[in-house]
Formats: C-alpha cells, structure tokens, sequence
C-alpha cells in the first residue's frame, strides 16, 4: 500500500494527530464519533466536531458517512487514507499508546475498553545522565561516565561520545564511541551511575560507525520440518511473500532483532512448533550477531 500524502500537506503536528485518529478509529472500529477526539486529546465537542467536518468535507471528501443508527461516522465503501497507510498495525499501536496513557493518568478515559496491555518491569534511568547524553549526542562531545558492568566488580570511568538511543524489548542502550575500547560499543542507560566531566568536541561522530551505517537482511521463512499446513500459517503471521519475509536493520542491531524474533543462531528447538521460523541467509547474519 502506498505511503501517506498528509506529509507533504500543512498542519501542526496536534491536528495532524487528530486526522490520524480520525482514520484510524473510523476504518477500524467502523463507527467514529466527537467522544473520541475529545476523550484522546481534551479538546471540546465543538472543536472535535470541526475537526470531523473539515477532514470529511476538505481533505478527504466523502471518506466519511453519517450513520445515524450508528449515531456517528462510519468508513464510506470509497474510503482512501491520507494521513496513514490503513495498515493493522497503526490500529494496534494506537490502542498500545492510550492503553499507556491511561496506565499513567488514571483519570482519562481515552476509549479502547476492549483492550488489555502487559508492562514490563521499568529500569530505572537517572533523568540527569539521560539529559547529559542526549545533549552529548546531540552536540558530537565526548563526556566522562561512570559506569558499572557485570563483569566489573567496581564503576569505572568510561570517556565516549553518543550518538543514539535504541530501544530493544526490555531496555534503552545508547550507541557510544568508547575510548577505553577505541570501538563503537552499546552501553545499557541504566547502568550509567555518574558523569564525571565532558570532554569537548568528538572526531568519532555517527559517521564513522561503520556498524551502524551497514544494512544488514535477515531473510526469515517457516521452519521447514513444519507441515505444509503449519507453514502456510506461519507464512500468513509474517505477511511472507515466496515464503519469505525480509527484515531490514544495521548491523549494530542485529542482536537484537534476533532476540526480539526469540530465536537463537546456534541451535534448532527440538520441535520446530517452537521455533516456527528461521533465517535463511543463517551464515550472513551471524557475521552481525555480535
């Protein structure tokens, strides 16, 4: 499916959220209604029902028709996204965002009361060292950190110049340059314990890591001691086309993409209904999956 216009179109980034959501809940739920915009973003009936109209009468005429059985909008049978791609997944990651909000301020009622969300435990981030490597990365400096390891039996000092978050599954790294191992390295945030001193201007910036700049394909199929069966249900979960579905990400982050597909380079789960999937370029991935 292609690619929304609504970037190329003039609005501030609330309202464009507002059309979002106007999309979003109209093509999936099938019923679309002022509650929904005022619930989500605090905003008065009069304004949610002036969002609808100009969505509906200017930006995308006849997307939408008033059911009054519905007693709301409902997604004409000509209905054609603009501010998203009409893709599952934006259904699915806005119930995840007010799910969220929700767990956090108890008092809203942002709608989506079919849907459940599971938390993993919080680790704990000092907001101060945050700060200091967002600024670090953003400004290419160097800066002193104190940092504690596994490995180590003490916080030692590690002089690196930042460059960007990622968020895996269960934590938050930074992507670092590290003096110590003259090396582009990840470092968990919350295992970061102190900042020692800033260390000026970095010549060891996002460009020169070459791990980071390097596309890597993890190329996943069923497992193929499944039935015919069982594969083509596999094929159907991934979205395979050819039986194949192609993950594209930098070889920094390898790792973690197989983890996250809980899978292990190593070995075959005994049953492949375990496993369902593996990588077909096996010996290409793991040249990354370090």
């Amino acid at each position: 499916m292609s690619e929304p216009v609504a970037s190329a179109l003039p609005y501030s980034f609330e309202v464009l959220m507002r059309y979002r959501l106007i999309e979003i809940i109209a093509l999936w739920e099938g019923r679309l209604t002022t509650n929904h915009l005022c619930q989500s973003f605090q905003i008065k009936r009069q304004q949610a029902s002036k969002d609808i109209n100009k969505y509906n009468q200017d930006i995308a005429p006849g997307n939408l028709v008033l059911d009054r059985k519905l007693k709301g909008y409902r997604p004409s049978s000509t209905f054609k996204p603009v501010f998203t791609r009409g893709i599952a997944e934006e259904y699915l990651l806005a119930l995840a965002s007010n799910r969220d909000i929700s767990h956090n301020f108890s008092t809203l009622d942002l709608g989506f009361h079919q849907t459940e969300m599971l938390h993993s435990p919080m680790r704990h981030v000092d907001p101060q060292i945050l700060r200091a490597l967002v600024q670090a990365a953003r400004t290419g400096e160097k800066i002193d950190m104190g940092y504690v390891s596994m490995t180590s039996p003490d916080e030692e000092s590690r002089i690196i110049t930042p460059h960007s978050l990622v968020c895996t599954p269960l934590r938050w790294h930074v992507r670092a340059y590290c003096e110590k191992n003259r090396d582009y390295r990840d470092f968990v945030l919350s295992r970061f314990r102190s900042i020692n001193d800033t260390g000026g201007p970095s010549a060891n910036l996002k460009d020169q890591d070459s791990r980071w700049n390097t596309e890597v394909s993890i190329v996943l199929r069923p497992d193929p001691r499944l039935t015919d069966y069982q594969r083509a249900i596999v094929e159907h979960d991934y979205g395979m086309v050819d039986g194949a579905h192609t993950v594209r990400t930098r070889s920094a982050l390898v790792p973690y993409v197989i983890q996250q597909l809980n899978l292990d380079l190593s070995k075959l789960e005994i049953k492949p209904e375990a496993q369902q999937i593996v990588v077909d370029n096996l010996e290409e991935v793991k040249k990354h999956a370090f």
